[in-house]
């Protein structure tokens, strides 16, 4: 595969902090900056691969849709999964690839008040390609539209239905180009451009990376079908200890910010520090092959308990 691939810094529709398929280090979910690493491809990505979305796993989590995304090894696929939104009224806009100088330019998802422009692609369960049909933020809650999400109303009750309609019902997954979509921010997309946005979260980060160590996802390897196309939650495998606590503090975060008690600053901070102890596992099991030593996990473990000491700070009616 010949293909041309060069960083580069690129102004792109969001204010968030770019996710990108080459990331070493995982974006905070609340950090919030105006420019973003970019990284281009000289051939598009492959089409979007059919599948079924799980049922939701309960009130507040949101579908964000599959993708492909790049690495040295090439185009991999990370899994559509339902994802807890980072704090109420947040919504997901899904990342896309670009046409644009000559090559195919990755946009990044990220979590605002509205939904952006994500190329017009119809990533389906309500991305038809313009905004978002799956559900709703009424009151403070999520609802969901049962018309076109998986939805089991004895563990969700707060659906509606409401049919939508789907002009685009290909399976093209890059926007501009040879074959792609062509479409433009609609007048709404970019007012949505300019509001504050928020990166994905620790946890979607580290579901993308997961992915791309994971040769079955590459599209040199399954042609177009890879063996995880969709999954129920980030967590949804068995977890080591270590995982299940980054994924509570995560949640704690989350929750922090729903409700007021965390500010966008403090949940920022604590989100960076997540990712640095991220990093450092991965560092770890890698030299370890894939575990971590018993002095490893009692050091994680003190820097966990640091971050939630200040998580605790922060919300200051919260009880351990």
């Amino acid at each position: 595969m010949n293909l041309t691939i060069r960083k580069s810094i690129k102004k792109v529709l969001v204010a968030a902090v770019a996710v990108t398929a080459l990331a070493a280090v995982p974006a905070a979910s609340f950090a919030s900056v105006s420019v973003a690493i970019g990284i281009s491809v000289g051939t598009p990505p492959p089409v979007l691969p059919v599948y079924t979305q799980p049922v939701c796993p309960g009130p507040g989590y949101i579908w964000t849709p599959g993708y492909w995304a790049y690495g040295p090894a090439g185009y991999y696929w990370v899994p559509g999964v339902w994802v807890v939104a980072p704090a109420v009224g947040m919504l997901w806009t899904p990342p896309y690839w670009g046409w644009s100088g000559g090559a195919y330019v990755f946009h990044a998802g990220y979590w605002g008040p509205h939904v952006g422009f994500y190329g017009g692609v119809n990533y389906g369960f309500g991305y038809t390609g313009v905004g978002f049909a799956g559900g709703e933020w009424r009151g403070g809650v999520f609802a969901y539209n049962r018309a076109v999400t998986n939805v089991n109303v004895t563990n969700v009750t707060n659906v509606y239905n409401r049919t939508v309609v789907v002009n685009n019902y290909n399976r093209v997954s890059y926007n501009g180009g040879t074959g792609g979509i062509v479409a433009r921010p609609t007048a709404q997309e970019q007012m949505a451009a300019n509001e504050r946005h928020f990166g994905p979260t620790v946890n979607q980060t580290a579901h993308e990376q997961a992915m791309r160590a994971d040769r079955n996802q590459l599209a040199s390897v399954n042609g177009g079908r890879p063996r995880n196309m969709a999954m129920s939650t980030v967590n949804s495998r068995p977890m080591s200890e270590v995982g299940q606590r980054q994924a509570n503090q995560q949640q704690r975060i989350a929750n922090g910010v729903g409700s007021g008690r965390m500010n966008a600053g403090q949940a920022a901070h604590v989100e960076n520090q997540e990712a640095h102890i991220n990093q450092q596992v991965r560092q770890d099991r890698a030299a370890n092959g894939g575990h971590l030593t018993g002095q490893e996990r009692q050091q994680v473990n003190h820097e966990q308990n640091h971050v939630s000491h200040e998580i605790h700070n922060d919300n200051t009616h919260e009880h351990r």
